[in-house]
C-alpha cells in the first residue's frame, strides 16, 4: 500500500502544532509498517517540536530487524519513548493473545534491539483473564531480561476494539487478581524497576499499591460512577474508561474514606 499521502498529511500536521506542546502520541495501526515514512515523522517532530515528548505505541515486532531499531536511534530524538506490549513469559500465550505465531520471539528480539541502540522503551502488560495468573512469573521474566526498560506498565483492560466481541473470554474483575498484581508490582519495584499501574480504580487495588497507581486515562474518555462522588480518594483515582462504564466494570466499586490518595 502506498502511504505517501498519509505521511505528507502527518508532516503538515506536525508543522501546525505549537512548539509549546508538552506531549505527542504516535499510534496506529502499527507505525513501524510505515518504514521510512515513520522516520520522516520522527525527524519532523525533532525539528518542529524539539521540546515535545513523543510516546509511540508499537507491537515491537519489526524492531527485530537491527536496521529499523538503529534507524530510529539514529534520529536522536531527545525525548522518545516506545510502548510495546508483552503479555506473557510463555511464548505460546503471548502469541495466542496477539493471534500470531512467532510474535513473542520477534517482540523480545525487538525490545533487545531497541535497548542495545539506546532507544527508551516502556513494556506494557494488559491484564485480562488470559494473562493475570502468571503476572508474578512475567514480572521475574521482565526483570531478568529487560532491566534497561524505562518503565513497566501493568494495565487494566480497556473495553474497545477486538475486546468487545471477546469480552466474556477476557474480562476479569480486578479484585480477583489483587494478589498477582501485588506480587508482580512489589517484585519489580523492589528491584529498582520503574513500575506503574494504569487503568485501575483505587478501591479495586490493595492500598499498598496506591503509590504505583497513575491517572492514566485520557480526559476525553474518562468517567466516574455515581458511587465515586463521596469517595475520599477520588482526586487520586484514575476512574474508568467510558467504554467500561457502559459495558463492564468491577462489582466492588465503593467510596473510600481515607484521604491518602496515591502519589
Amino acid at each position: 500500500m502506498d502511504e505517501t499521502g498519509i505521511i505528507d498529511q502527518h508532516l503538515k500536521l506536525i508543522r501546525l502544532i505549537h512548539p509549546s506542546a508538552q506531549e505527542l502520541g504516535i499510534t496506529g495501526g502499527e507505525p513501524t509498517l510505515l518504514g521510512e515514512g515513520l522516520l520522516e515523522v520522527l525527524r519532523a517532530c525533532k525539528t518542529s517540536l524539539p521540546t515535545t515528548s513523543l510516546h509511540m505505541l508499537s507491537n515491537g515486532r519489526l524492531f527485530c530487524y537491527d536496521a529499523l531499531a538503529k534507524a530510529v536511534a539514529d534520529v536522536q530524538h531527545s525525548d522518545l519513548m516506545i510502548g510495546i506490549p508483552l503479555y506473557s513469559d510463555v511464548p505460546a500465550e503471548h502469541d495466542y493473545v496477539v493471534q500470531c505465531r512467532g510474535a513473542f520471539e520477534q517482540t523480545v528480539r525487538g525490545l533487545h534491539n531497541l535497548g542495545r541502540f539506546g532507544v527508551p522503551v516502556e513494556i506494557r502488560v494488559v491484564i485480562h483473564r488470559t494473562t493475570y495468573a502468571r503476572l508474578p512469573q512475567l514480572a521475574e521474566f521482565l526483570y531478568r531480561n529487560f532491566t534497561f526498560a524505562s518503565q513497566i506498565a501493568l494495565m487494566g483492560l480497556e473495553i474497545t476494539g477486538y475486546t468487545v466481541p471477546n469480552l466474556e473470554a477476557l474480562w476479569i474483575d480486578p479484585v480477583e487478581y489483587q494478589a498477582q498484581l501485588e506480587t508482580a508490582t512489589l517484585f519489580l519495584a523492589g528491584r529498582g524497576m520503574q513500575v506503574s499501574i494504569y487503568n485501575h480504580q483505587l478501591c479495586t487495588v490493595p492500598e499498598r499499591l496506591w503509590p504505583y497507581c497513575r491517572k492514566s486515562i485520557s480526559d476525553w474518555k474518562n468517567e466516574y460512577l455515581p458511587a465515586c462522588e463521596p469517595c475520599g480518594v477520588r482526586d487520586g483515582c484514575g476512574g474508568f474508561f467510558t467504554s467500561g462504564v457502559k459495558r463492564r466494570h468491577s462489582a466492588h466499586i465503593r467510596p473510600l474514606v481515607s484521604s491518602d490518595a496515591c502519589a
